[in-house]
């Protein structure tokens, strides 16, 4: 089931999701303080390219430096792309068909929220990366 939903997310929406984290993680590779805010962009756009079947845990290595650069990335562009799912989602719950859509674009918003420190796994293991 999972992926007949991906593969209809991939069609609507999920490769115009991707290919706009992708261009944002280009351009933010660009100057070396950027960096580790580009790969979140790819990390993000990979997560919204195929979304069912993934979640997001966090990561227990993660330290100081991730948490300054989520406070930077919340105040430059993560309440941005977090009111563009919040949009996109009520949008998409509107119909019956759209509501598993609805909740894939709400599973994206503590990801675009706060990126740095954050894995994705697949269902299956959700803790595979915090030594569960």
């Amino acid at each position: 089931m999972k992926t007949i939903l991906n593969v209809i997310w991939l069609v609507l929406s999920g490769f115009w999701l991707f290919l706009g984290y992708l261009v944002a993680g280009v351009v933010l590779c660009i100057t070396i303080i950027g960096i580790p805010f580009g790969i979140a962009a790819f990390r993000i756009g990979i997560y919204a390219l195929w979304p069912f079947g993934y979640t997001t845990v966090e990561r227990r290595d993660a330290g100081a430096p991730s948490c300054i650069g989520n406070v930077l990335w919340l105040i430059l562009a993560g309440w941005w792309l977090a009111l563009g799912h919040i949009v996109t989602g009520l949008l998409l719950c509107v119909t019956i068909i759209g509501i598993p859509f609805g909740i894939a674009n709400f599973k994206l918003i503590p990801v675009s929220l706060f990126p740095l420190g954050r894995e994705i796994v697949s269902t299956d293991k959700p803790f595979a990366s915090s030594g569960w």
